[in-house]
């Protein structure tokens, strides 16, 4: 066991957070940890930690176990460049290789006597440079800063960066540090979909234990086994990914419903006989023992259960003409940067259609192009344009919640007004706060309550699962499915884009790459290619080879077999150097007392490294 919570009952003034919690992350577990907003996940995390001290209960943490904790709005900081941020974690490493080499020059022109001495320090800095593989800690550098998005900022300054890049490059440190626990609280908040399936298939390989904090669906279903619910203070554990864990909560929440209800039917029938027998005297003693059996029965709680997902519902008045819009030949650009070249887009009615592509390619700012209403974008008759902004801009912070909502419907009744407010999850008490004193989940349904009264027959939706928590991302991907208008979208949402998207437009390069078919369709088609699938037109006489990348010359496929040969090649190289390394290591144990020997295989032992070190310098350009 590395960590775990024991009865553990914690709050803040008055206010209760968790009652009674218990639970444990054992050695090379992967466990997700998931409930709704403002439930307490990060509170749950910060006692484990020893962040925060229990009201009662007891912390455990194992003894010399390393714990990386990765927050959901924190970063790394500091006067390095990112590649020294990174190389900072390996100084022991270096140290190690530098008195290896330092080592075994003394051992060229030492004496008898010395080089027994040597060869046992030797043969000792060898044990631990091969136990922390620290030869190849700059190979594992680059391969996680150019897996996380850094591969031309190494010399970048750290104090220079966003926010959301200061959280990657913690992650980065976390992932080269190799804690025994890394806890990651929305690790997916800041990652773009190239991003964010390096990063799965690196941590489907991570040698420790993950806890993992995420809204992310496909990011839980690809790497937990265990899944931690936190609801109303307490913490369920169900065996499974999140997919699971929706099929057992279900059965459970139905099993205990059962349970009680029977209990109770049981109970009434006792206590009916007992009222209808107790004064009689013939019955009498019979009604007794039931009045027993009621006393010794444990009786079951009342089942709370989760409350009701919030319910959402987008319908219009008519019918766009068949093409919704289409804006032709345009540039895109943003802080002196061009984003897209010289550019056309269509959006056929009842198209879900997806814009995806890396941060900071342009996605939101292509959105708002295309409502700008510029001479270039043309709509169709009878489009009505209904848009979800992730900023919350429309949103004035000192209006009451129920203001907000029917200053922008003042045609709509106060009574449909709260019950469209009720229906998305926005209670009483709620709808009477200040917009500035709702959460972030709030917020996002109330905008998007505001989106529903719009009655657009086009949707224009950035990013609107952001803060929502899992039920309410449900909801809202039931109410875009059944939807029969037209929906342009952006999303870093797998699971939601799976869901909705009928066609996928890809922003790659500054051009935009459309796909027609679903996501799970794109992915297939992209599965071997770096680049997106495309729909070209075959031109006549045209004898490039057609990939599902599009089309690749003779001379690029030909470079490429080169490429892939000669990192065969040095892979099968390295390796033989390595075991003629260890070879060599042995003898030289074993021939401390043979001077010449010695000299002999140090000498050769250098001629290793330094071939090995000219080997991974041109393996690190070609992977």
């Amino acid at each position: 066991m590395l960590v775990s919570l024991e009865n553990v009952t914690f709050g803040y003034t008055d206010a209760p957070v968790c009652t009674g919690v218990s639970f444990a992350v054992h050695e090379n577990e992967r466990v997700g940890f998931i409930g709704g907003n403002g439930e307490g996940k990060t509170t749950n995390l910060n006692l484990l930690l020893g962040k925060l001290a229990p009201d009662s209960g007891e912390v455990f943490r194992k003894n010399g176990a390393k714990i990386g904790y990765l927050e959901q709005n924190g970063g790394f900081d500091g006067d390095f460049t990112v590649y020294e941020a990174m190389r900072e974690i390996f100084h022991e490493d270096e140290e190690l290789i530098a008195k290896l080499r330092e080592t075994e020059t003394k051992m060229a022109s030492a004496d008898e006597e010395e080089l027994r001495v040597l060869s046992a320090r030797c043969e000792s800095l060898h044990k631990r440079i091969s136990a922390r593989d620290s030869y190849h800690f700059e190979v594992r550098i680059k391969t996680v800063l150019g897996g996380m998005g850094f591969r031309n900022a190494y010399d970048q300054p750290v104090n220079t960066m966003s926010g959301g890049e200061k959280t990657r490059l913690k992650l980065c440190r976390l992932l080269l540090e190799e804690p025994d626990l890394l806890v990651l609280d929305e690790p997916t908040n800041h990652l773009d979909l190239k991003t964010l399936f390096w990063l799965e298939d690196y941590l489907t390989g991570y040698r420790g234990a993950l806890l993992v904090v995420s809204h992310d669906r496909y990011f839980l279903d690809r790497l937990t086994t265990r899944t931690l619910e936190l609801e109303q203070g307490k913490v369920l554990s169900y065996a499974g990914n999140y997919a699971k864990y929706k099929i057992l909560k279900a059965e459970r929440v139905l099993r205990l419903e059962r349970e009680y209800e029977k209990q109770q039917e049981e109970i009434a029938r006792l206590q009916d006989y007992v009222a209808r027998n107790i004064v009689r005297a013939t019955t009498a003693k019979s009604a007794q023992s039931r009045v027993k059996q009621l006393d010794r029965m444990d009786v079951l709680e009342k089942p709370v259960l989760p409350p009701p997902p919030p319910r959402f519902v987008f319908s219009y008045d008519e019918k766009p003409y068949e093409r919704v819009l289409h804006a032709d030949r345009f540039d895109l650009t943003a802080g002196g940067k061009t984003l897209i070249r010289d550019a056309e887009f269509t959006l056929m009615r009842g198209e879900k259609c997806a814009l995806l592509g890396d941060n900071g390619t342009g996605k939101s700012t292509l959105l708002k192009y295309l409502l700008s209403k510029k001479p270039t974008v043309q709509f169709g008759r009878f489009v009505k344009i209904a848009y979800y902004d992730q900023e919350n801009a429309d949103l004035d912070p000192e209006e009451r919640a129920l203001d907000a909502f029917w200053g922008k419907h003042a045609l709509m009744s106060q009574t449909d007004a709260r019950k469209l407010l009720a229906q998305a999850g926005l209670d009483a008490g709620d709808v009477n706060k200040k917009v500035k004193e709702l959460s972030g989940g709030l917020k996002a349904k109330l905008e998007i309550s505001l989106l529903e009264a719009r009655r657009g027959n086009v949707l224009f939706l950035d990013e609107p699962t952001n803060h929502l928590d899992l039920p309410a991302r449900e909801a809202l991907e039931e109410a875009l499915a059944a939807f029969d208008g037209t929906i342009l979208f952006v999303s870093h949402d797998r699971r939601f884009v799976e869901s909705i998207a009928n066609r996928i437009v890809m922003i790659e390069d500054g051009k935009l790459v459309s796909y027609a078919g679903s996501y799970a369709e794109f992915l297939e088609s992209r599965k071997n290619s770096a680049a997106p699938a495309r729909e070209p037109v075959v031109k006549h006489g045209d004898t490039r080879e057609k990939t599902d990348g599009g089309y690749r010359s003779k001379e690029d496929r030909a470079r490429e077999a080169k490429r892939n040969a000669r990192i065969r090649e040095i892979e099968t190289r390295l390796e033989a150097l390595e075991a003629e390394e260890e070879t060599l290591n042995g003898e030289l144990a074993a021939r401390a007392a043979d001077y010449l020997a010695v000299q002999k295989i140090t000498a050769r032992l250098n001629e290793l490294h330094a071939e090995s070190d000219e080997l991974y310098a041109e393996y690190e350009t070609l992977i």
